[in-house]
């Protein structure tokens, strides 16, 4: 027999028999709301087992100071994804910790040990051995919709394992990370995150985690970010296996700048925008393979390049050490350069 989640439908809050005011029934609003209330209560009694809160001692400070060794330098969430142990959390809350603690909901705390740290996509893998634990379950993000629910567990403030609901509200955002690179696909929802909230779980009604808590817009409410799975799935996956993620490094410091209309029309360019090279590390793959300061990146491996986003989207781990076609303006000329990207660093 279907229990009351089963019967909601895969997108969380829509019905199979859409509900219509000129259906000629009368629908009791209290049933409906207790159908959403046994959504969000089933799915925080799945996932909130194995959402963890993460401590953090000597944290690094930035700028002037120092942090006391073993100093409580502050919390976050995370949640663990697999039965031996695995956590998933954000980058920003364990990079340049000294030591990681995790206490489970059941009130265990475990030493965790930094398995993988990805700033470029805010996320972070670290492990406990534990006996005994709970794992979400990971869902996708691909399908997800607007309007459907959402809803945010972790430890806003340090008040473990808090549960807030709200919607979908839009998909496909992108967002900076400390890294100064884009992040791609980034849910927003306005299921209410504070503090601490980052890294734990954003999931359906189901109890699918659908993404990362990772951000809000301060002092607005409402606007609230995550990762979304699929991103997290990858990066958590290369984390495991490698430790990091490889991404390309050619180099150069670049910003955007518009083209030359009449260069625009006289090589029918499909773009009216580059990448400055503003600078040139020495020895670096941009200098080996003969650009100069002054020139302007349209294209690069055979995608076009309107801006510095671009080309750290195209300057992926596949293409580390592998020699690539890389096109520029030069004066008034277009040019052709082969250039390899090595794994170090990011594209300023």
């Amino acid at each position: 027999m279907l229990n009351e989640l089963e019967f909601l439908s895969t997108t969380a809050g829509e019905f199979e028999t859409p509900i219509s005011s000129n259906s000629g029934e009368d629908f009791d609003e209290a049933e409906i709301f207790d159908f959403y209330s046994k959504a969000v209560v089933n799915a925080s009694e799945r996932v909130s087992p194995a959402v963890v809160k993460i401590e953090i001692e000597g944290k690094k400070r930035q700028g002037r100071g120092r942090r006391v060794p073993n100093q409580p330098a502050g919390s976050g969430s995370g949640f663990v994804f697999t039965p031996d142990g695995f956590i998933l959390t954000n980058s920003h809350v364990v990079n340049g910790a000294k030591r990681i603690n995790s206490v489970l909901q059941d009130g265990r705390r475990f030493q965790a040990d930094l398995v993988g740290d990805d700033p470029d996509t805010d996320l972070a893998v670290v492990w406990i051995n534990a006996p005994e634990i709970s794992a979400t379950r990971l869902g996708t993000s691909h399908s997800l919709k607007v309007g459907q629910l959402a809803i945010a567990i972790g430890n806003p403030l340090g008040f473990q394992t808090t549960v807030t609901a709200g919607v979908v509200s839009a998909l496909g955002r992108s967002l900076r990370s400390n890294s100064g690179r884009l992040i791609d696909d980034v849910i927003q929802t306005d299921a209410a995150l504070n503090p601490g909230n980052s890294g734990g779980p954003l999931v359906n009604s189901r109890g699918e985690v659908i993404g990362v808590n990772t951000a809000t817009i301060m002092p607005a409410q409402g606007i609230c970010f995550a990762i979304a799975v699929d991103t997290a799935k990858f990066v958590a996956g290369r984390l495991i296996r490698d430790g990091k993620i490889k991404r390309g490094y050619i180099g150069m410091a670049g910003q955007n700048v518009p083209i030359l209309r009449k260069i625009v029309r006289h090589y029918d360019l499909k773009s009216e925008t580059g990448v400055l090279i503003v600078s040139m590390d020495a020895d670096s793959p941009a200098r080996r393979a003969g650009l100069r300061e002054g020139d302007t990146i349209i294209e690069f491996a055979g995608k076009r390049v309107e801006g510095i986003d671009d080309l750290h989207r195209l300057l992926s781990d596949e293409r580390v050490g592998i020699k690539q076609k890389i096109r520029v303006i030069r004066q008034t000329a277009v040019l052709e350069f082969d250039i390899t990207p090595l794994e170090k660093g990011y594209v300023n």
